[in-house]
């Protein structure tokens, strides 16, 4: 009895945290496997078991062969087949939708999204609507397609290897294909027709010039003969005084230089292009000795050149970035990179740029040298907004990373491998075929959730070992035994729906599969459906933007609140319990 409140104190205070938001998901995790781990719950040989889980693997594998995916063109190729859409709206969101779907179902869902993403942006902006219209769909559609194979979502992987563990069988690749499938289709249809005009159309991100308006903060400055920053490299003038200054541009003998060096040694003459407020600007030039010479506005244009660039990029969700400073991150020195402004849910943040603390979905206007620009921002965790260059033109790679990819799907489905060995297998053979550096290989893998998955299996294990797990069943079996078999399935899957919508899905499902199991059990039922509403459930969450990566990773592009997602997502979600609760009873009978 004491292990079982040990057990139930942990997980509500886990998803009192998890909620919170303060920590991540993967520390929180850490937390609740520590506490069941020092009060015995959880044997200290067995508390990190859920990392060698077949689970935790598969999950790894896949990540990397996405990433393979993605470096040889594939979804590219499928993106040029955008170019036909027009631009009315809902044209817009159903072709984008339907194909983040598809890629979504046979990679990670998160890697079609971050890929989809500047294609969508430019589609809506050339169409002249606001991006709000079309990322939202892009993240639910993201999530849909997701459902649909074993490989879709970390949470369909959990499923299948928790009901290897009750009746000796894993599901297979596409054993979640009929019901998720037919879900995806009628939400993706709902979201095409109807869902999108239940946005709100957020004009402020409509383009780039009205978001940050740069000449506002851009301003040229003469350095003169008695200058204090003669003779000393342009760093000195941004630790010249506690003024938020940036160095974005130098004029010397009539030759502008974008982004220079901040070891380049300033001279009497040498005009500067700093970016600063306004009002801070004068007590800069008092302090080193300037004059202002800037009387015109200081587009955009004057920042770059043939070698320099100024471009967005989004703070991805649990980047490195999150929770820190640009001060603290040392963007120039160690990145090459000037911050020039941020914005975030749709407007410029106002507030000294050196202490903004970043949050997933911030969208960043970055200076930097072209050479280093992807590579800098890729290191600290950030998407470039700007239409990529499709991958075009190498149709050996993208036939052998097919390939690849199609070997390993038809040895799981198979069941000739399992599939942690299957996609493994296949990661590794992409690196080797040079589809993909160890490096990237290394870096595709979401440790976020790989430390959350090994944390959280033991726990889930243990609320099963204690009997925590029969007890919540039995509660929902004294309801079940004489309401009928769909109600049952609706509880979970709209319970799992709930929790979804608050904490991490993969968790959702490790919590929910036990209690899935023991409802069947008291049933005398299979567990086959229970499970799959579980698995359903989990990618079910369409209420908050906090509840998957997805949401968070268009919130800021798309300038969203935190209230817009119910909007469209509360009527999607139950729409999706209409559909699935017949066809789960249909293709899974109890």
């Amino acid at each position: 009895m004491m292990n079982q409140i040990v057990v139930f104190v942990t997980l509500a205070g886990a998803l009192a945290l998890f909620i919170w938001g303060r920590w991540r998901y993967d520390v929180v995790a850490l937390l609740a496997l520590l506490a069941v781990t020092l009060t015995g719950v959880v044997p200290s040989s067995e508390a990190f078991s859920g990392f060698a889980h077949a689970a935790v693997v598969a999950v790894a594998g896949v990540l990397v062969v996405s990433r393979g995916l993605q470096n040889s063109g594939v979804v590219d190729v499928l993106a040029r087949l955008l170019g036909w859409v027009g631009d009315r709206p809902s044209m817009q969101v159903a072709a984008l939708t339907a194909l983040v779907a598809v890629c979504s179902a046979l990679m990670n869902n998160i890697g079609a999204l971050a890929l989809l993403i500047p294609v969508a942006i430019q589609i809506a902006r050339r169409g002249g609507h606001s991006p709000s219209l079309v990322l939202m769909p892009l993240a639910f559609g993201s999530l849909l397609g997701g459902m649909t194979t074993l490989i879709g979502t970390p949470p369909n992987i959990i499923i299948a290897t928790i009901r290897a563990q009750a009746v000796h069988e894993p599901f297979r690749m596409f054993d979640f294909t009929p019901v998720g499938a037919a879900v995806a289709i009628a939400g993706v249809a709902f979201i095409a027709l109807a869902g999108w005009r239940l946005i709100p159309q957020r004009r402020a991100y409509a383009s780039r010039e009205e978001l940050f308006q740069v000449k506002e903060y851009t301003t040229e400055v003469r350095v003169q003969e008695g200058s204090k920053l003669v003779g000393h490299p342009l760093r000195d003038l941004e630790s010249a005084t506690d003024v938020d200054v940036v160095v974005v541009g130098l004029v010397r003998d009539d030759r502008r230089i974008p982004a220079p060096s901040m070891f380049e040694v300033a001279q009497p003459h040498d005009v500067v292009v700093v970016e600063a407020d306004p009002k801070e600007l004068q007590a800069l030039v008092d302090a080193v000795g300037l004059e202002v010479v800037g009387s015109e506005q200081l587009g955009e244009e004057a920042l770059g050149s043939e070698t320099v660039s100024v471009t967005e990029a989004v703070v991805l969700p649990y980047s490195m970035m999150e929770g820190r400073t640009a001060r603290r991150l040392d963007l120039r020195w160690r990145y090459g990179l000037n911050l020039l402004a941020v914005a975030r849910q749709g407007s410029r943040v106002r507030d000294r740029l050196g202490n903004v603390r970043f949050k997933a979905g911030d969208i960043l206007l970055l200076q930097g040298d072209i050479g280093r620009l992807r590579e800098s921002m890729a290191s600290l965790g950030c998407l470039p907004l700007a239409e990529r260059d499709l991958r075009l033109g190498k149709p050996r790679r993208v036939v052998m990373a097919a390939t690849i990819f199609a070997a390993a799907l038809v040895a799981a489905a198979t069941g000739m491998l399992a599939v942690q060995v299957a996609f493994v297998a296949a990661g590794t053979l992409m690196v080797v075929a040079g589809l993909l550096s160890l490096r990237e290989a290394y870096d595709s893998i979401d440790w976020s959730v790989i430390i959350l998955l090994g944390a959280m299996l033991p726990v889930g294990q243990a609320l099963e070992s204690t009997g925590g797990a029969r007890l919540i069943a039995d509660h929902i079996l004294q309801f079940a035994h004489w309401m009928p078999a769909w109600s049952t399935l609706g509880v979970l899957l709209v319970g799992t729906m709930f929790l979804s919508d608050l904490i991490n899905n993969a968790a959702a499902a490790v919590l929910m599969a036990p209690i899935a199991i023991n409802v069947a059990k008291g049933l005398g039922a299979s567990p086959d459906a229970l499970l799959m509403a579980v698995a359903i459930g989990a990618s079910c969450a369409f209420l908050t933007p906090i509840g998957h990566q997805s949401n968070t990773l268009v919130m800021g592009p798309g300038g969203y609140h935190f209230g817009d997602y119910w909007r469209m997502g509360l009527l999607l979600e139950v729409l999706i319990a209409i559909v699935a609760i017949p066809l789960l009873l249909w293709f899974w009978p109890m």
